[in-house]
């Protein structure tokens, strides 16, 4: 049943009362009983996590408080989101930013069209009259609900994962209208009212670090940098991913990448660039790693001439050196 909670005039907050819900349950989403739990969990999902991400997660599932992922591309802080709702059972909502992202593109808009179908209705039926037909024309029959909004509607059944993905590379005014969703897990709408979220979905936020997001929104989250990965730790993520590739083969691909990002690079090489390098060679019948094999998939893993340029010759051959030993 819909209902609407008393609010200041002229502001309505929509809220569904989950044991009138038809045709289906209302299910939370249900913090695991430890740090220990989630790193499991994520396992599952074949994404390793190291012990302070997990407990991160954990709290940002306990406190219901959104987590800021900062890192450099290609660290996992994405494929971090997609494990956490499959380890979860949630639907992952994604919202990909981009310069000039707007609120009709993220949020919500209003289905222009049918209202303006409607309105001919009520005109042809001389049923109209001003308050009757701003009540009927903005109602959530004619909302159109984008990704934030679908994350914390009050009619979900299912518990969400909503991941804002690279935050950094969206505009400053865009963050500030963020502030109230993440903060209260509510947006307000002005010819609709406040609508709130009855189950808070686990909110991620990404970046890049192509410029600094603002205080305002780091402090309505708990924070984690995600730093590339050990040797050890690369590895066990691309096993668990690649698990057809040979285990020599695997290793020195590790080792190589991780040589790769002391090169004074342009792009250097995320764990992405790693798995499909090492899934690229396995393709292609490699059991080890070899100059030829190299040259040949240097694209794969260095996206930039100017790096490919860099490290082909002698320095290439002292990078396969030192990854065979």
């Amino acid at each position: 049943m819909l209902l609407r909670e008393a609010t200041p005039p002229g502001v309505f907050t929509w809220f569904f009362r989950s044991s009138t819900v038809a045709a289906g349950v209302t299910r939370s989403l249900t913090a695991p009983a430890s740090a220990s739990d989630i790193e499991q969990r994520l396992a599952t999902e074949h994404y390793i996590a190291d012990r302070a991400l997990a407990i991160s997660l954990f709290l940002a599932l306990k406190l219901r408080r959104p987590l800021f992922l900062e890192g450099e591309a290609g660290v996992g802080k994405t494929a971090l989101a997609t494990a956490i709702a499959g380890a979860l059972d949630a639907e992952l909502i994604r919202l990909q930013c981009y310069e000039g992202l707007d609120i009709g593109h993220a949020v919500y808009e209003w289905d222009y069209a049918r209202q303006l179908l409607e309105l001919r209705i009520l005109e042809a039926t001389g049923e109209l009259d001003r308050a009757g037909a701003h009540r009927e024309l903005y109602s959530d029959a004619f909302l159109i609900k984008r990704p934030l909004l679908q994350a914390i509607d009050p009619a979900r059944r299912r518990p969400a994962v909503l991941l804002i993905d690279e935050i950094d590379r969206a505009d400053e005014e865009f963050e500030g209208y963020l502030l109230e969703l993440l903060a209260e897990f509510q947006v307000t709408i002005p010819e609709f009212g406040t609508i709130r979220a009855t189950q808070p979905p686990l909110v991620i936020l990404t970046s890049n670090r192509t410029r600094e997001v603002h205080d305002a929104l780091k402090r309505r989250c708990l924070y984690q940098w995600i730093a590339y990965p050990t040797y050890d730790k690369e590895l066990a993520i691309i096993t668990a991913r690649v698990p057809d590739a040979p285990a020599r083969l695997a290793a020195q691909v590790t080792a190589a990448v991780q040589e790769l990002r002391r090169e004074p690079l342009y792009k250097v090489p995320g764990v992405s660039e790693t798995l499909d390098w090492l899934a690229a060679l396995t393709a292609l019948g490699r059991e080890t790693l070899d100059v030829d094999g190299v040259e040949h998939t240097l694209g794969v893993v260095l996206k930039a001439k100017d790096d490919i340029d860099a490290v082909r010759g002698e320095r290439l051959a002292a990078i396969l050196q030192r990854a065979r030993a």
